[in-house]
């Protein structure tokens, strides 16, 4: 008899013992045990819509790549155009196979004229490095992968710009080249846009960037400068709303604002076009990069996937029942053909009714056409909807 093997220690945030002391549950997240919640999955979600939510994202990872041609290199690897990217810029891009599929989503930082930092999803980190080693070689550019270094806090929501204007020890700019006043530096800083900032005298990147679908900021800095960043925000933010969020209000957040999720709506097997994504591939006035060619001559990476010939789109239906990740959808209430597959779903907390995202046969996906979706055996309506679902004030 032999023991059964053992299971990989999950790794800690360096914010872990203050979420214990916070009351937060705890999951298993790509190798990380990280907060998924402190007190309810629907406080947490309410609190980042009406007035703002903090959460610990030590699990991503952040990959830098520096050198005199980082950004034609990328241009290679990636889908997108980075080298285009004015200093401070960001933009969401892919990493495709040879055969078109996405390896992970991205987003991408031009935080120098030959200085990029590339942050990828938890459980693709590794991955994502080793391709980039492995698809910048002969250029000259250097990859690191920054992800042990580097912490990030992400706060969002309507009132996340007055809580950062009033954190105290919080600067923009850096020893070299200070910057405006912080308050005006922060109101100006532009969607996607970053800027070079110190906290308590340690070097930090504040972006205004997110996954919510509120305004918000990311904050990048040294693993032992978060735990004052993020006891600072909480203590700056207490009058005005702000909350620890974790990962399942993260989740529900995303949903309403249609943004895709790796493992859920975006895969190998996935192609950008399917996932609505065409527009991240930039195939005019760029040279080869990896999966141009099966995209140009739609190679299907997904031809052994359940997705096949499908395209993504929302679904939203009545009462409490919501469908669920892998739930089936057909085009008629009994009997009838299977025609598409739940990828995320959810009771929405805001729009107080069920919503999903499904991959769906291209026939049936106009919006306002009627579907039924099988919640355990029951075939429930569920009405073909664009994406996203939920849109902030002002947009």
């Amino acid at each position: 008899m032999t023991d059964a093997p053992s299971r990989p220690e999950l790794r800690r945030s360096p914010l872990h013992d203050l979420h214990v002391a916070a009351g937060a549950a705890f999951t298993d997240f790509a190798g990380w045990q990280m907060p998924v919640r402190y007190t309810s999955d629907l406080a947490e979600h309410a609190a980042v819509r009406s007035a703002a939510g903090l959460f610990d994202l030590s699990h991503m990872g952040e990959i830098l790549v520096v050198g005199p041609q980082a950004g034609e290199a990328l241009d290679s690897a990636l889908s997108g155009r980075m080298s285009a990217l004015a200093e401070r810029q960001a933009k969401y891009t892919l990493l495709l196979s040879e055969r078109g599929g996405i390896v992970d989503d991205l987003v991408v930082y031009r935080t120098g004229a030959d200085r990029y930092l590339v942050v990828a999803n938890a459980s693709n980190r590794r991955t994502v490095a080793a391709e980039l080693r492995a698809r910048t070689e002969g250029f000259d550019a250097l990859v690191e992968d920054e992800s042990d270094e580097i912490g990030l806090i992400a706060l969002q929501g309507p009132r996340s710009l007055e809580i950062l204007q009033n954190l105290e020890g919080l600067t923009v700019g850096d020893d070299a080249v200070p910057g405006p006043p912080l308050e005006d530096a922060l109101a100006q800083l532009g969607y996607y846009r970053a800027l070079p900032a110190e906290f308590l005298g340690r070097r930090a990147l504040i972006a205004r960037t997110g996954y919510t679908g509120e305004d918000g900021f990311e904050i990048f800095t040294s693993p032992e400068n978060l735990r004052p960043l993020w006891q600072g925000l909480l203590e700056t933010g207490a009058g005005a709303g702000l909350v620890p969020a974790g990962l399942a209000a993260r989740d529900t957040l995303r949903l309403e604002a249609g943004m895709p999720l790796y493992g859920h709506e975006l895969g190998l097997t996935t192609l950008p076009s399917q996932a609505g994504l065409a527009r991240t591939v930039v195939l005019k006035d760029k040279g080869d990069f990896v999966g141009r060619a099966a995209i140009e001559s739609g190679a299907a990476a997904d031809e052994e996937s359940i997705f096949s010939g499908r395209v993504l789109a929302g679904l939203t239906a009545e009462g409490k029942r919501a469908g669920r990740a892998g739930y089936a959808v057909y085009d008629t209430g009994e009997g009838g053909t299977r025609v598409g597959v739940v990828t995320s779903g959810a009771l929405s907390p805001t729009l107080g009714h069920p919503i999903a995202m499904a991959y769906i046969d291209p026939e049936v996906a106009t919006p306002g056409t009627q579907l039924f979706l099988d919640v355990r055996g029951t075939r429930l309506p569920a009405t073909v909807s664009s994406l996203p679902f939920y849109t902030r004030k002002g947009e």
